[in-house]
């Protein structure tokens, strides 16, 4: 069975594409890139040619030669490279896993397809299944974005025994607001080694800002009272 070096987790940056004021993709950018994660925001985990980086507007040439470029600027500087190949073709989705291998990449990503939608749980797991195989020493994640797939299969439902089906199965990135999913998805394979990425940043700081001003209304109301104590940890 796949596994990774180490199990995906912390902090991993989806990744943009950078183009040129001609449309044409900027290679060279993608090495200071490499650096600036690495060196000035210490993430050192990436995921290449998803939404963030638009992949699906790629043609699979470029998508193939954006993968190549992270890998090699990568090299020895990230701990890890996943591809998303996720495509409306399975032959090329299996094209950009068998790619992804063979350039060294960390692990693959596919999203459901999103033209002719998969109908129920056996639907997806078999497409997920074909792609999974063409790359079958990569660890393999599913993509979770109902919101741009169309695709409301429950993530919680998809897990259940999705192991059985793909071996190399090793966990999921959920792009969905539906924490509820989300938690039942942690609790009931919290025995499994699965990495569980949540991939709304716009939900994440959102919350993170209502938790600041929570915190400011509580720190103004004890200096309303007289008192110092401090509703959280300060150094």
């Amino acid at each position: 069975m796949a596994s990774p070096k180490k199990k995906l987790q912390g902090l991993v940056a989806a990744t943009i594409t950078p183009m040129t004021e001609h449309g044409e993709i900027n290679f060279s950018v993608i090495g200071q890139y490499v650096d600036y994660l690495v060196e000035v925001q210490g993430v050192k985990n990436i995921f290449v040619n998803g939404t963030t980086g638009e992949g699906l507007s790629l043609s699979i040439s470029e998508r193939c030669q954006v993968a190549e470029e992270w890998v090699t600027k990568g090299r020895n500087k990230l701990d890890q490279i996943v591809i998303h190949v996720g495509a409306l073709s399975l032959k090329e989705s299996q094209e950009l896993a068998q790619h992804a291998a063979k350039i060294g990449a960390d692990g693959i990503a596919v999203i459901a397809p999103f033209f002719l939608k998969p109908w129920n749980k056996d639907n997806l797991i078999n497409f997920l299944k074909e792609v999974a195989a063409a790359a079958p020493a990569l660890p393999f994640y599913y993509y979770h974005i109902p919101a741009l797939t169309g695709v409301k299969i429950r993530a919680e439902e998809l897990l259940d025994g999705i192991q059985d089906k793909i071996p190399t199965f090793q966990g999921l990135k959920f792009s969905d607001t539906d924490l509820l999913d989300f938690g039942q998805c942690v609790d009931q394979n919290h025995q499994r080694q699965f990495a569980f990425l949540f991939g709304v940043d716009e939900f994440c700081i959102q919350r993170f800002i209502n938790f600041v001003v929570k915190l400011e209304l509580k720190v103004a109301k004890n200096q309303r009272a007289g008192t110092t104590n401090y509703p959280f940890p300060h150094w």
